[in-house]
């Protein structure tokens, strides 16, 4: 019995009862909130995780790390490394998207040692042991494409990208509106490349029920993948991404239907004064489902700086409704992000998560801004170390006074406002 059967029964489980305390709000609301399919808890049920969290309306704004190996850079070690420091610098969730190397071990081991939900694109898997067989991608076999689906789920995978939303029929409305930067997702071209090829329906999509089997033996949370996203500001909000958008709504009702978890994935990359319009059609289209959006990037000319450019449109997104923040690091659209990037990509997305939660009241959101700017007017550096995003940096930051430790910092020195009254 999945979690959604069980809330229907107003059965009380251990992962209700654990998100219910983190949030800080009663059992009856989380228990509501998967009724309707407004909440989803990413969990499969052979894993037993260490923090289990619940994404959606009224909760904490929740960050993902993506991370995994390129086929120019394979290092299982570097890649624990980094989710070892996502999941240390708060990150709530972590993606494996590995395309290079031993898919299958590398996907083993970070379920093993990663103590939050995992996540996972199968298409990658397809498309690398294609590749392998010396094949195209067009060539990809429909029968493999749920033998993965499957295959991850037995090994515990908690949620799945999926690209439903592409169907022959978006693929039309693509051909006739031409992009800017064409289709960014590496799913979304894999499969559009696939329909084009064999000129049939995407199995996904076609195929809808035998997935939302294999989701219900597993628990697993379906993530409706957004393969037509705006890989740049100019494509915002442009035919094939409303189109694919109206589809994932569809079927977030079939899935819901059969007890079947959902998220829809949101756009990556959009100007500001578009931002709340799409959270709000995603909500209303996408029937209240939590969304799980990248970014969005609100500008495309700050390659090195795409955690700030990727954390306004977020902290934006986020307050207009948007539950889960997928990170964005330095190295976006230049290379591998190494550990630093990913660190610095998790606390630029926790800032933005936190900014939201502010703005939508979430519980405890504005007591740790007190709780700071209250310390800071004592000027109590540990008391402001304990309650900063990243403590880390703080006594980093901190230990770089000189020429001795003071209770003012050197910007202001004697002149410290702080420390006179007015």
């Amino acid at each position: 019995m999945g979690l959604m059967d069980e809330a229907k029964k107003n059965i009380i489980t251990k992962e209700i009862q654990e998100v219910a305390n983190y949030e800080q709000i009663s059992t009856a609301i989380i228990i509501n909130g998967i009724n309707d399919g407004s909440i989803v808890i990413p969990k499969n049920i052979k894993r037993n995780l260490q923090r289990t969290v619940a994404v959606g309306k009224g909760l904490k704004t929740k960050v993902n790390a993506n991370l995994g190996t390129s086929p120019d850079h394979i290092s299982i070690e570097e890649e624990l490394e980094k989710m070892d420091i996502a999941v240390k610098a708060g990150a709530d969730a972590i993606m494996d998207l590995s395309t290079g190397g031993n898919l299958i071990e590398i996907r083993k081991e970070i379920l093993a040692r990663c103590p939050v939900c995992v996540g996972t694109v199968p298409i990658y898997q397809v498309a690398c042991q294609t590749v392998k067989q010396k094949k195209k991608i067009s060539q990809m076999d429909p029968e493999l494409m749920f033998d993965v689906i499957e295959e991850q789920a037995e090994e515990g995978v908690d949620f799945m990208t999926i690209h439903c939303g592409i169907n022959r029929e978006t693929v039309e409305i693509l051909k006739r509106q031409p992009r800017h930067t064409g289709v960014v997702s590496r799913g979304g071209s894999f499969l559009v490349k696939w329909i084009n090829a064999n000129n049939k329906e995407n199995p996904y999509y076609e195929q809808y029920d035998r997935l939302l089997k294999i989701a219900q033996k597993y628990d697993i949370t379906l993530s409706l993948g957004d393969g037509f996203r705006p890989g740049c500001t100019f494509d915002a909000s442009d035919g094939p991404q409303l189109a694919e958008l109206s589809v994932l709504g569809e079927l977030v009702s079939r899935a819901r239907a059969v007890g079947v978890q959902t998220m829809i994935e949101g756009p990556g990359h959009m100007p500001l004064d578009q931002i709340q319009a799409n959270v709000l059609l995603a909500k209303r289209l996408g029937h209240n489902a939590p969304l799980y959006f990248l970014g969005p990037l609100v500008t495309d000319i700050a390659p090195g700086y795409d955690h700030i450019t990727s954390a306004i449109g977020g902290a934006m997104a986020a307050s207009y409704g948007v539950d889960f923040i997928c990170y964005v690091t330095p190295a976006e659209h230049l290379r591998l992000p190494n550990a630093q990037d990913v660190h610095d990509g998790v606390i630029a997305a926790r800032i933005a998560a936190h900014s939201a939660d502010i703005v939508k009241n979430v519980k405890g959101a504005r007591q740790q801004d007190f709780e700071i700017s209250k310390w800071r007017k004592e000027r109590n550096w540990d008391k402001q170390k304990e309650f900063s995003i990243d403590p880390v940096k703080f006594e980093k930051e901190r230990a770089k006074l000189l020429p001795k430790q003071s209770d003012v910092c050197t910007m202001c020195g004697e002149f410290c406002s702080m420390k006179e009254e007015l």
